[in-house]
């Protein structure tokens, strides 16, 4: 719902004749999402009227939607003092009431805006409704109870149909979202907001084709409408994210229709900064690593694209750039730091800490993890992001360091990557310590390994390849019974699926591996039964020396 809070922030229309042509050409280039052409001309208007208490409203809700909170509460301030059209400011110092999680004080300046307007009046009930959706804390139904008292007072008025939708949409009551949308667009014909949120109503329905029919109505009714460019890009990535098979033409579409939208705005940092953030969605990091160049050598560049050229820049290859960019980012105490900083900086640690050869520094592996482990503080579900890096250091036999990272993502059960995760590392210890001595061996590590597979049957009892682990980590640690047991689970398990599975060379190998280390497990305490299981072996593979040889050693 940011798009409301971001594109239909001043959309309402004065009902005064004599308004100024100026302030609506203003809220005009609003809607267009050309915020910089929109705040050149709010300034004009300020400069040349002070006493206009709606300007400056206006220009601080532009500067409350691209976050730049001191700058927004200056002008609703310098507003309350306008002889004009001074009691909307309150409604602007309530959503900063309402973002600082203060309903009583935003009721307080709601009060304030609403108690000298006329019977007739409207506009402030739609901008307080607007103030409840673009909180950082939103109200859907105080939005909804709002726009209805602009609509009881004027049912056709289109703003508030519009908002009215909007806020619908926030409440996840798409059919009445839709149907205000409908009646706005009836309302008021050049109106296309309204007629594009019909679009996204089908977009976030997965009606993807559906979607870009309503969208290209938009464009049959005016070309030059650059938000629905940027509507038709989102459209086209999700489309090749649902459906991979569309995913090398779509992401394609979505990419020329981006390029159109920023052809169609004022080019500015905040437009340049929505071009990097889509970036970073269709995973571009080329285009976005010369982006983010571009613009750090601007003045006032936002710092979040130190963020993002720290991101594009590991994507790339380049760890140092990548390092320095996030820490540079991290360090200035009013950026906010999520958790997918902490995971590219790890990674990007662990990486600058692996040789050519694949050799990884294991203090630059820690510190990396270390990292890893404050995003996963900060965001528990960055353990999905973790898997792709973790089989690829399994791919390269480092057994112990892609342990440590599946370890991560098979202690959170809400992960999609749960039982996935759970499994490679419980292989991934099983790996790291075979072939090692008795005495190197992690015996926690094998515990911990063994206890991971109990979760995995726990989730999948038909995962019969846990109880064969199983028995391989309790032979690394010497656990006799155990072996026994998940062996011939194991054998009981396959056994069951009938001759066609046994006969299959792969499974008949386990099969054999199963029968040995039962047969050794039991030959310190029951020869007979080793003897037993070592004949069994030799049923199914004849020339195992292993067995053979047994056999002879326990007569």
């Amino acid at each position: 719902m940011n798009k409301f809070k971001i594109f239909s922030l001043a959309l309402v229309v004065s009902a005064t004749a004599t308004k100024a042509q100026d302030i609506n050409q203003a809220k005009k280039a609003i809607d267009a999402e050309q915020f910089d052409k929109a705040k050149g001309l709010l300034k004009s208007i300020i400069k040349a009227k002070p006493s206009d208490g709606e300007a400056n409203f206006v220009l601080g809700n532009v500067y409350l939607n691209q976050s730049v909170v001191d700058s927004a509460k200056i002008y609703f301030q310098n507003g309350l003092q306008a002889s004009d059209k001074k009691n909307l400011n309150y409604i602007g110092l309530g959503q900063l009431d309402l973002d600082a999680k203060n309903t009583a004080a935003a009721q307080a300046n709601f009060t304030l805006a609403t108690k000298d307007m006329k019977r007739k009046d409207v506009n402030e009930f739609i901008y307080i409704g607007r103030a409840y959706m673009n909180s950082e804390n939103p109200d859907y139904k105080a939005a909804i109870a709002s726009l209805q008292k602009a609509l009881a007072v004027e049912p056709q008025n289109a703003q508030a149909l519009l908002a009215i939708g909007d806020a619908y949409f926030g409440d996840k009551n798409q059919n009445d979202a839709y149907k205000a949308y409908r009646d706005a667009f009836t309302a008021d014909n050049t109106l296309l907001r309204a007629k594009m949120q019909s679009g996204v109503l089908l977009k976030n329905a997965k009606s993807y084709d559906e979607a870009i029919k309503s969208f290209n109505e938009v464009i049959a009714l005016d070309a030059n409408y650059g938000p629905v460019y940027r509507e038709l890009a989102e459209t086209y990535y999700k489309w090749a994210r649902n459906k991979p098979s569309t995913a090398k033409v779509n992401l394609q579409n979505a990419i020329t229709n981006y390029e159109k939208y920023l052809s169609l705005t004022d080019y500015s940092l905040d437009s340049k900064m929505r071009h990097a953030d889509f970036l970073i969605l269709v995973k571009d990091y080329k285009s976005l690593e010369t982006v983010a160049n571009k613009m750090i050598a601007q003045d006032k560049v936002n710092p979040r694209i130190y963020r993002y050229l720290g991101y594009a820049a590991y994507e790339n290859g380049n760890v140092d750039v990548a390092i320095k960019s996030i820490e540079d980012y991290m360090k200035v105490p009013s950026n906010k730091v999520i958790g997918r900083d902490y995971l590219y900086l790890g990674f990007a640690k662990i990486k600058k800490g692996t040789n050519a050869e694949g050799v990884v520094d294991q203090a630059a592996f820690d510190a990396g993890l270390d990292d890893i482990k404050k995003a996963i503080e900060l965001e528990p579900l960055a353990v999905e992001e973790l898997a792709d890096f973790g089989k690829a250091l399994f791919g390269k036999k480092q057994y112990t360091q892609a342990a440590a990272l599946f370890e991560l993502g098979a202690n959170n059960k809400e992960s999609k990557n749960y039982l996935d995760d759970a499994v490679y590392y419980g292989i991934s210890v099983y790996y790291g310590n075979a072939g090692k001595p008795a005495e190197s061996r992690d015996k926690a590590a094998l515990e911990s390994a063994d206890a991971s597979f109990d979760k995995v049957l726990a989730a999948s009892p038909s995962y019969d390849e846990a109880y064969l682990y199983k028995g391989r980590i309790n032979s690394s640690l010497d656990k006799d019974d155990l072996i026994i047991k998940n062996y011939e689970e194991y054998v009981t398990k396959i056994t069951a699926k009938g001759a066609e599975e046994l006969a299959k060379p792969a499974t008949a190998k386990k099969v054999v591996e199963a029968y040995n280390a039962i047969g050794a497990a039991y030959a310190n305490t029951d020869k007979a039964k080793a003897v037993e299981y070592f004949n069994k072996t030799l049923v199914l593979d004849p020339a195992n020396t292993y067995a053979a040889q047994s056999i002879k050693a326990l007569k």
